[in-house]
């Protein structure tokens, strides 16, 4: 493995943390962030998996 995707699945992990964070939010307007944080999320991990599979190969 190389060290980019030790670098991103972090970053992932904190966007995930903070898509949590504003979905269990007490204010009904944040759940728009939540969606945001939670997509950049799934974009970061999408990422390190390809990251991770070019490394193998």
């Amino acid at each position: 493995m190389n060290e980019d995707f030790w670098l991103i699945l972090p970053v992932a992990a904190v966007w995930a943390l903070l898509a949590v964070v504003y979905a269990l939010a007490p204010w009904g307007d944040m759940i728009g962030y939540a969606r945001v944080w939670g997509f950049g999320s799934l974009l970061f991990l999408l990422l390190a998996g390809l990251l991770l599979r070019r490394a193998r190969s």
